[in-house]
């Protein structure tokens, strides 16, 4: 059955705003059919909504409605208590992010230090990081990746749109230390280890 071209952005835009959930494109396909091209109805509803209060984004080849992230502020009737993250959770996360999937044995050599598992707990009761399978060596050592619900947070599409070092250097978020090595003609710790080996 084709529906009228407007009649399915219609059915999309339904679909999208009563869905608890954000869906995938196959999900929106079980709800509105093939009754139209839905990769055009998806890019006309997100102009559509651009600019206004509320906005169709996609995130990590999901689509929802979200309120536009100027706007959130004055819906919040109370205030959330948001809960601080420590050093070591995350430096976790950001190793995570930037090399997943990585397991606890790569974490740790990555921090140089080890992980506690209450670490991992904690970001995955946040719902930011999840189980990904198991590495292909001897222990089969259990791997972590990040979630829709880490790329929804922090408002990125896809993990492409992590910044990379220029940017973290320009928002200051780089310690002095690797500010230091970094002067130092931009050799680590690590690599001047490996040089000696």
């Amino acid at each position: 059955m084709s529906m009228e071209p407007d009649d399915f952005l219609r059915a999309v835009e339904a679909a999208l705003f009563v869905a608890e959930a954000p869906l995938t494109p196959a999900e929106l396909k079980l709800h509105v059919g093939n009754g139209g091209d839905l990769d055009a109805a998806l890019q006309a509803l997100a102009s559509h909504y651009a600019g206004r209060g509320i906005n169709l984004v996609e995130r990590g080849g999901r689509w929802h409605f979200q309120t536009a992230s100027d706007l959130a502020h004055i819906l919040r009737r109370e205030k959330d208590e948001p809960r601080k993250l420590s050093r070591a959770a995350m430096e976790t996360l950001a190793i995570i992010a930037y090399h997943e999937p990585v397991s606890r044995a790569e974490i740790d050599s990555i921090r140089g230090v080890q992980v506690a598992k209450g670490t991992l707990d904690v970001l995955m009761e946040a719902g930011w990081i999840r189980p990904a399978g198991r590495r292909e060596v001897p222990g089969r050592p259990l791997i972590y990746a990040t979630s829709v619900e880490f790329l929804t947070h922090f408002g990125l599409g896809s993990r492409r749109d992590l910044p990379g070092m220029d940017d973290l250097r320009a928002a200051g978020l780089l310690d002095p230390v690797d500010l230091a090595l970094e002067g130092m003609g931009g050799q680590s710790v690590l690599e001047n280890d490996e040089e000696e080996a």
